[in-house]
């Protein structure tokens, strides 16, 4: 079966030209002009994918994508966005988005995100009740490094008793860092493990997700967790 992708975006030349080629390239594409519309459409049959434009009138892509993350529908979304400045791309992640292409962008591009992110999807599951610190390990699944706590199976991870909040490529990157605590990881080798695609050393998606998730792990007198290596990567140690 195609895979389904929900497109939104109100430029009616790019819309159409991404529902052509999203068409052709396999996909069963559901395409609209507004938020509005997105989210009718995506209550009335869940897609495999979202590909959002940020920036649409009334309800834009950034609104329709909180309105299904507090529904509980972890549908993976790929923002489209114009905005290039750091603090517009961290809002898209804030927002719950799994991954952003900046316009103008290649449609190749395009399709390795959207592999990347269907390779990565896992049928959601019923979100456990917040906990004020983590069960005791009695199975030995949880991974631990730094002063983290991480249990991969039910996707939470922990600094102390903090439970935090990531999005899933947030809790993918952290749980790669904590399995290689203490080891350098260069770009590489996180692209690929990450996304599947290495995007080049031109691109800054790597470090705006490493950037947005120091601020969720970051605590007022605590030591920093992910260090970087210039030139090289990163390594997840205390100090």
């Amino acid at each position: 079966m195609p895979h389904t992708v929900l497109l939104a975006e109100d430029d009616r030349a790019i819309r159409n030209a991404l529902e052509r080629a999203l068409t052709l390239e396999g996909y069963r594409v559901t395409a609209v002009a507004d938020g509005v519309e997105a989210l009718a459409q995506a209550h009335r049959g869940r897609p495999d994918i979202l590909v959002l434009d940020v920036m649409m009138p009334g309800i834009d892509g950034l609104q329709v994508c909180r309105v299904l993350r507090a529904e509980g529908d972890r549908t993976p979304v790929l923002m489209l966005t114009a905005l290039v400045e750091t603090a517009d791309r961290i809002a898209g992640l804030d927002a719950g988005a799994d991954d952003y292409v900046v316009k103008p962008f290649d449609v190749e591009e395009v399709f390795a995100r959207l592999r990347a992110l269907l390779r990565r999807a896992a049928p959601a599951a019923p979100a456990p009740e917040p906990l004020a610190e983590p069960e005791p390990d009695t199975s030995g699944r949880f991974l631990e490094a730094a002063g983290l706590r991480m249990d991969p199976q039910a996707r939470r991870a922990w600094r102390g008793r903090r439970e935090l909040e990531l999005t899933r490529t947030e809790f993918e990157l952290l749980e790669l860092l904590i399995r290689h605590a203490g080891i350098v990881l260069d770009h590489s080798t996180i692209y690929d493990r990450i996304w599947g695609y290495d995007f080049g050393p031109g691109s800054k998606n790597l470090a705006v997700y490493v950037g947005y998730l120091r601020r969720k792990l970051d605590e007022p007198g605590a030591p920093q967790l992910i260090h970087t290596v210039r030139g090289v990567g990163y390594v997840l140690r205390e100090g």
